[in-house]
């Protein structure tokens, strides 16, 4: 496992302006760093950016799928996390787990990234964990859920104005580059500039661009002319956001456990005895099948697999060589599962919760004209936020991250005219561990008055 490249560049720089230290030790209770200190907040996004898009990972099996067509190849090392719209079927990278699960579920050949193939079951998608441009660009900027790329831009967001001029020399960490949607149903793309190099005459030189596009991030250095030639392709545009806060609106991170910068930037010690299906560090929903690859890779031998919860011994496997064995939890708790090898030491444990979510939507349909309310409750996991994905409007996109009252009460009101147009209606439950994100989805049908 490499260090991300940031560390080294840039990115040190602006861990230092929140002066922490990128190598802070693993822990779950790391303390989220502020967006910034207020002053440099772009120099700060442009940092978390470096972590999705310069960590290396390199595939143990070859069935990875890949957005681009295919599959990763097997012993080819990659930067840079993989392109996937997920939605709700899937996770996404830095917002519902830390990149370490990722990284983890990496090592593990019969793991959901060689198994689970997205494509099937929503658009614009691959392997089961991802990211996609806005998410990318959403998780630099801090946001609680991912926003969609139509919305960075003046008319949509408030906070953000058009780069005058539309050059290299104007630009400046943190701008985003909007690529225009073609139309009204067509999707849109959000890049984001992560460095300015200036000569000693104060002249730009090149503008580094990071993006999240099939398949995996891409970084890219631009002469003046090549960065205008690039903004000239499909209409490009280069805006600012001029206030962080206004820009995010609702959709602010810093009550939430997620994104956790500190821990996706600290190499994580990748289990080499055993790996779970979603990797490890990671939530399950309460009967889902937790599927466990004992790989004993150091060849130190096999004898006990041992399933605790809170602390306590549930289960203890007798186990003659590697293999992989599935079990399916009906109590909610914080698990692990670790090997005793048959000298009677342990091995480093695996780390997994389960938790259950639970939505209830009104009966019948939603009105627009009218506010609505939406209940649930949870267990072994917080509540944090409702997303709304109206499927009949690119723009009906709505993170509602709730409030400590909200959560409290198990209950939230989607407000009247938030919805601007009839159709089928996804609603996300997101809840919230310490080990990542949960998400689950009803559907409801929203309607006008004739």
């Amino acid at each position: 496992m490499h260090a991300p490249a940031f560390l080294s560049r840039m990115g040190v720089h602006a861990w230092l302006i929140l002066g922490l230290s990128p190598f802070a030790a693993l822990a779950d209770e790391l303390p989220q760093p502020p967006v910034a200190a207020r002053e440099n907040w772009q120099a700060a996004a442009a940092a978390h950016a470096h972590i999705l898009s310069q960590v290396k990972w390199t595939p143990v099996a070859g069935t990875m799928p890949s957005r681009k067509g295919g599959f990763f190849q097997q012993g080819q090392e990659y930067t840079g996390v993989p392109y996937s719209s997920v939605k709700s079927e899937g996770r996404y990278i830095g917002f519902d787990i830390n990149l370490r699960t990722f990284l983890a579920a990496v090592q593990n050949p019969l793991s959901v990234l060689y198994s689970e193939n997205l494509a099937d079951k929503t658009p614009n998608s691959a392997g089961f964990y991802g990211t996609v441009c806005s998410s990318f660009t959403s998780y630099a900027l801090q946001c609680a859920i991912p926003e969609v790329s139509r919305r960075h831009g003046p008319g949509v967001g408030q906070g953000v104005e058009l780069v005058q001029p539309q050059t290299a020399q104007a630009a400046q960490v943190g701008d985003v580059i909007y690529t225009p949607h073609a139309s009204a149903t067509s999707g849109s793309h959000i890049e984001m500039v992560t460095a300015v190099t200036k000569d000693e005459q104060g002249q730009v030189v090149s503008v580094l661009v990071e993006e999240s596009r099939p398949p995996t991030t891409k970084t890219t250095q631009r002469s003046p002319a090549d960065f205008a030639a690039h903004l000239a392709l499909k209409n490009k545009q280069l805006f600012r956001i001029t206030d962080l806060d206004a820009w995010r609106g609702s959709n602010r991170a810093e009550s939430l456990l997620f994104p956790n910068y500190l821990l996706d930037a600290t190499p994580p010690q990748i289990n080499r005895t055993l790996l779970l299906d979603l990797g490890d560090w990671v939530p399950y929903q309460k009967g889902q099948p937790v599927k466990i690859n004992v790989m004993d890779h150091d060849a130190l031998g096999v004898k006990t697999l041992v399933i605790s919860r809170n602390g306590k011994p549930v289960e203890e496997i007798p186990l003659t060589r590697p293999g992989l064995v599935e079990r399916t939890f009906t109590t909610c708790g914080n698990y692990t599962a670790h090997m005793v090898r048959p000298d009677g030491t342990p091995s480093p444990a695996c780390q997994f919760a389960i938790a259950d979510l639970h939505l209830r939507l009104p009966p019948g349909t939603a009105p627009i004209e009218k506010d609505w309310t939406v209940h649930f409750t949870s267990e072994n996991i917080e509540i944090a936020a409702i997303y709304l994905y109206n499927e009949a409007d690119s723009y009906g996109r709505h993170p509602l991250v709730l409030t400590p009252e909200q959560r409290r009460q198990g209950q939230a009101t989607i407000p009247a005219h938030l919805l601007k147009k009839p159709g089928t209606l996804q609603v996300w439950l997101i809840g919230q561990h310490p080990l990542g994100r949960l998400k689950i989805r009803q559907d409801i049908q929203v309607t006008r008055k004739s």
